[in-house]
């Protein structure tokens, strides 16, 4: 007779122990039948789990936090946050758990998280749950983000657990199991900061730069170095995320990460058309987080972090600020170089001076915008221009004789075609796809999405049958709008 094997899996709780004050210790909510629906083979590998483990009814027991291995202390991580740019001095985990953090084969450590794991002392008023389409879709963009190359917090699994929520009508509930980094968030140490005690930030920022920039912490000046490593982390992930054309929808100083990892996929969308103002969060009436205004957000965001770090950066106040706002002036510069750089590896043209293709990429952006051009197809057919064929690129836009221009322009510097197709993706979560799979999923049938699944984690290599997951969203899609899920 064969023997059942049993997850194991050793979690520290360093972070409850040395941040106590920020740590409320709690338990999941029963799943009622938690059943497996989705489990990351390779991410579990990586972390050195046993996927077989992890399929048995235990497995979902511990990944829905009802199971918990010896000595691990689930807790709720306290945060504050400026959400659409009002202050709000105690949010936390609602509806989330650090179950602990795992150290992988190669001795890199990540946090083991929950979300949908039920009401938390920070629930304020939620119910704590999550449906199955949110926790999928998080699953499924976070792993097209890493196969894009950006760096993501990452889904395990996601486990039904048997129980209905409550939204606009009744759906199948589920809960995610999250890995990142750290969970550590710019609104982690602006919590620390409205408690005034100025050893918990600097236990706080010790604890940052020992996960994250452990460099940093020999530096002469270590709280300004950690400063200045998290900019450079935000800098670079933010042009990454314009440079695919993807939206966050809700970058609250409690979602920007310490790590530089992209976290919360709630309220995003990748852009279909080309255009700056895209929203898609069905709350950002504003539009405070456009897509072309996430550079500026990550910069106030980062003022925001700046602010906390100051008792850290010197005694002196005074001089404090100017050591913090000195080193805030260098993000332009740190994201213009990033976004810049990639730009130019999306066009083919990499080994090229930047000051020549200023004025070919500011060209270029005026004409997807004024045709209203599908973003993610435009530089995919750019390869074939290379090669010679323009006729995919030409018919996608309007204006015949600017594209015409335009192309003479680009093709007379040479673009590599071979480089085109190793950085302009063919396949992304398309949105209209992803509305699809997740609402069939809903009603049980995985297929879909894992389908679309397979599709956004190669999303450079084209292959045949999986021609509409390259095709933009057809003319009936309509205006899209994306939801929080609690």
């Amino acid at each position: 007779m064969s023997v059942v094997p049993q997850p194991t899996v050793t979690l520290d709780d360093r972070f409850a122990r040395e941040l106590s004050e920020m740590a409320v210790p709690w338990q999941a909510d029963e799943a009622p039948d938690p059943r497996l629906l989705v489990l990351n083979v390779p991410l579990a590998a990586e972390l050195g789990l046993d996927s077989k483990s992890l399929r048995t009814t235990q497995g979902s027991r511990l990944l829905t936090g009802t199971f918990l291995p010896p000595g691990a202390t689930p807790v709720a991580q306290a945060y504050s946050g400026h959400q659409f740019g009002g202050f709000s001095p105690r949010l936390g985990d609602g509806r989330a758990l650090l179950l602990g953090e795992i150290a992988d084969p190669a001795g890199g450590i990540h946090d083991l998280h929950l979300k949908g794991s039920g009401r938390t002392p920070f629930a304020r008023g939620g119910d704590g749950l999550a449906a199955v389409g949110p926790m999928l879709r998080e699953y499924l963009i976070s792993e097209a983000m890493h196969a894009l190359g950006i760096p993501t917090t990452r889904a395990l699994a996601v486990v039904a657990t048997g129980r209905q929520v409550r939204r606009e009508t009744l759906l199948p509930g589920a809960v995610l199991a999250r890995v990142a980094g750290s969970h550590l968030r710019v609104g982690s140490f602006q919590f620390a900061q409205t408690t005034g005690d100025v050893g918990l930030i600097r236990r706080l920022a010790d604890h940052a730069l020992a996960r994250h920039y452990p460099d940093a912490a020999h530096s002469e000046h270590p709280y300004l170095a950690l400063f200045e490593a998290v900019m450079a982390a935000q800098a670079a992930l933010v042009a990454q995320w314009m440079l695919v054309g993807f939206v966050h929808g809700v970058m609250n100083t409690d979602n920007m990460t310490i790590s530089g990892e992209t976290i919360d996929y709630g309220p995003c969308a990748f852009m279909d058309e080309f255009n700056p103002a895209a929203v898609y969060s069905s709350i950002d009436e504003s539009g405070r987080y456009a897509y072309a205004n996430q550079p500026v957000v990550a910069e106030w965001n980062l003022a925001r972090l700046a602010e906390a770090l100051l008792p850290l950066i010197h005694d002196d106040q005074e001089k404090a600020v100017a050591l913090a706002t000195d080193a805030l002036g260098g993000f332009r510069r740190l994201y213009g170089d990033a976004w810049t750089t990639g730009m130019k590896a999306k066009l083919g043209l990499a080994g090229n001076p930047d000051d020549s293709l200023q004025s070919l990429i500011d060209d270029l952006l005026a004409l997807l915008q004024a045709d209203r051009v599908d973003y993610t197809s435009f530089f995919r057919s750019l390869a074939a221009a290379a090669r010679g064929d323009t006729d995919p690129v030409r018919i996608q836009c309007d204006d015949a004789v600017g594209v015409d221009a335009w192309l003479h322009r680009w093709r007379a510097l040479g673009p590599d075609a071979t480089a085109l197709d190793r950085v302009n993706p063919a396949y992304i979560p398309r949105n209209h796809l992803v509305e699809e799979a997740l609402a069939a999923a809903t009603d049980g049938d995985l297929m879909p999405f894992e389908r679309l699944l397979e599709a956004v984690t190669s999303p450079y290599d084209e292959r045949p049958g999986m021609e509409r997951y390259a095709a933009a969203a057809p003319e009936d899609f309509g205006a899209y709008r994306t939801f929080c899920g609690t």
